[in-house]
């Protein structure tokens, strides 16, 4: 997770050392791995947004127009949030904004921005910006977008009509156009690549050796340690050294800001022990491997007489690897017409439940309320398809009977013998309500076919050299009873242009569900002893909700862009300049 490596989780318990600094400890550590859960891997970048508006208003009424845009966040209860305010261009209906807009792009959720242009009164061409009062100026029009819709296009530029809701025009047929172009802060694309060892840590597990993972925080400006990145993990292991760790300059500030170097020893409950820690700037960093230099570790020590009390262990951390260079971001491919196709898998085994009864999950309330399998395709859909022009969504069901015919474990949901597509997302949602209608519930719960057949079209487009790359949602009410089927299909998978995410709906036990999810279970190794080539899939119940709200959806989502350029770093896909 995070912006760095792959997870590799160990297992076993922990045995905390010291009272205090252990709880800390193991709450930091939890905090972080809903923090990073909740990111992803390079989900999150700085967007620049610069403005430009053609044809304002009407020259009969606006002869001499002295624009400015002002731009909102639209938030998840529908509040209006102010991001940003251009400067005034004066006497211009054709206004080019030297003002840029910076917003935070997350790949994970929807982000509805408006951009409302507002004439300013000659007379106040001496106040500033942000001292204007809206009311009182000449409305002139304004747009919606969504943030994705923006950064999606080839060229990251979208011209938008300028309309009107409830403001009162004299004239409202005329607007104009706004154009919104797109740029990524160019710390995202500065890397630092760094390779971490370390020697003599300390055991603490009781029966075995200790599980180290090292965590990354930056400090904030409040001083609180903000995580950005985390290695994977070494198990039964005190001297590990870990796979390169990538930060980009945009995560860090700057190279001589410090960060926060923490080792833990993995437990599967998630309460992770603090086996040491140093602080150090990326610079310090840099300076420790070309001089080959190495800093102890050290833990925070309880003292009444000393607040900032340590105790320096033996346990040494070492650079073995520093290297500064430039990388294409997620966005430069999809700017570049990478597009993200999305494909769909309904669980129509017998636990969920006579979808005519009310107590199933797949009922259909005639008031519209949606059921989990319609809320899981909605929330995921909603984001995935404004990266895909032609909206074409294969969906599938398993674990049903069709009319007349076997138990199958892969039928197209529309009915098509032939044909898995649907148009859009309510393509999808309609396609899966006839298919309630038309099949038997039965079982048992398989993946193996279902991935197999996604993988052909994975496989398919890779042939056909398409800048394609496809995302599986299976949503299951149960646990999968195929399982070296599963994991055989998935290591087949990961060669792929593909990823997997598996959500699980209703009150079932999905404790043994966890071995699909690399951040939790033991490495997946397949019946001829393969292992995955990368990290592609992912699990989780629908029900969880991590840190400050964030839905499973988003998590799961927030991890799409880091298995994407995974795909296409270990493949060396490089398309675009930098």
């Amino acid at each position: 997770m995070g912006n760095c490596c792959s997870d590799e989780p160990g297992h076993g318990g922990a045995h905390p050392v010291g009272p205090a600094a252990g709880k800390a400890a193991q709450a930091a550590s939890a905090a972080a791995d809903r923090f990073l859960r909740s990111r992803g891997a390079g989900a999150s970048t700085q967007i620049e947004l610069s403005l430009s508006a053609s044809n304002l208003g009407d020259q009969e009424y606006f002869p001499k127009s002295n624009p400015m845009v002002v731009v909102y966040s639209k938030r998840k209860d529908g509040q209006l949030e102010e991001i940003g305010r251009s400067e005034v261009t004066l006497n211009s209906l054709n206004p080019s904004w030297m003002t840029k807009i910076s917003v935070q792009y997350q790949f994970e959720v929807l982000q509805p921005l408006l951009f409302q242009v507002f004439d300013i009164d000659l007379h106040l061409h001496d106040v500033s910006e942000k001292m204007l009062k809206l009311e009182e100026q000449q409305f002139l029009g304004e747009a919606t977008c969504l943030l994705s819709e923006v950064v999606t296009k080839r060229d990251r530029l979208l011209t938008l009509k300028l309309g009107v809701s409830e403001h009162n025009l004299p004239n409202p047929s005329t607007f104009g156009d706004l154009t919104v172009q797109a740029e990524e802060s160019a710390g995202s694309k500065a890397i630092m690549e760094m390779v971490f060892r370390c020697s003599d840590l300390e055991i603490k597990d009781l029966l075995t050796k200790s599980d180290p993972f090292l965590l990354i925080s930056r400090i904030s400006d409040s001083g609180m340690p903000v995580p950005i990145c985390k290695t994977e993990v070494r198990k039964n292991d005190l001297n590990p050294r870990w796979k390169p760790v990538i930060l980009n300059l945009q995560q860090i500030g700057s190279k001589e800001n410090p960060l926060i170097i923490e080792c833990f020893n993995f437990s599967s409950n998630g309460k992770h022990d603090l086996i040491g820690k140093i602080v150090k700037s990326v610079a310090e960093l840099e300076n420790m491997c070309h001089r080959q230099n190495n800093e102890h570790f050290f833990v925070p020590v309880s003292n009444a007489h000393e607040c900032h009390s340590k105790e320096v262990l033996k346990s040494q951390l070492y650079v073995e690897k520093y290297v500064e260079s430039n990388r294409h971001t997620f966005l430069d491919y999809i700017s570049a017409g990478y597009q993200l196709n999305f494909m769909v898998g309904v669980d129509f085994t017998a636990s969920n439940g006579n979808p005519r009864l009310p107590d199933s999950l797949h009922y259909i309330d005639p008031s519209g309320r949606l059921n989990v399998y319609q809320k899981a395709i909605l929330e995921i859909g909603d984001v995935l398809q404004y990266y895909d022009p032609a909206k074409r969504f294969p969906s599938w069901g398993f674990g049903a009977r069709p009319i007349d015919g076997p138990v199958s474990h892969c039928f197209n949901l529309n009915g098509s013998t032939y044909q898995p597509e649907v148009d859009g997302i309510q393509g999808i949602m309609s396609a899966y309500i006839s298919a309630l209608r038309n099949v038997s519930l039965a079982g048992p719960t398989l993946f193996g076919q279902l991935i197999g057949t996604a993988m052909a079209i994975a496989s398919q487009s890779l042939a056909d050299n398409q800048q394609k790359y496809f995302i599986l949602l299976i949503i299951t009410d149960g646990v999968v009873t195929d399982f070296q089927e599963t994991i055989d299909a998935i290591i087949r998978a990961s060669d792929f242009p593909m990823s997997i995410i598996v959500i699980g709906v209703g009150g079932a036990d999905f404790k043994e569900m966890e071995f699909l999810d690399p951040n939790k279970g033991e490495k997946l190794e397949s019946s001829t002893g393969r292992v995955a080539s990368r990290d592609m899939i992912q699990f989780a119940p629908m029900k969880d909700v991590h840190g400050s709200g964030v839905s499973t959806v988003q998590s799961l989502l927030a991890e799409i862009p880091g298995q994407f350029m995974t795909y296409m770093r270990t493949r060396e896909i490089q398309t675009v300049s930098i």
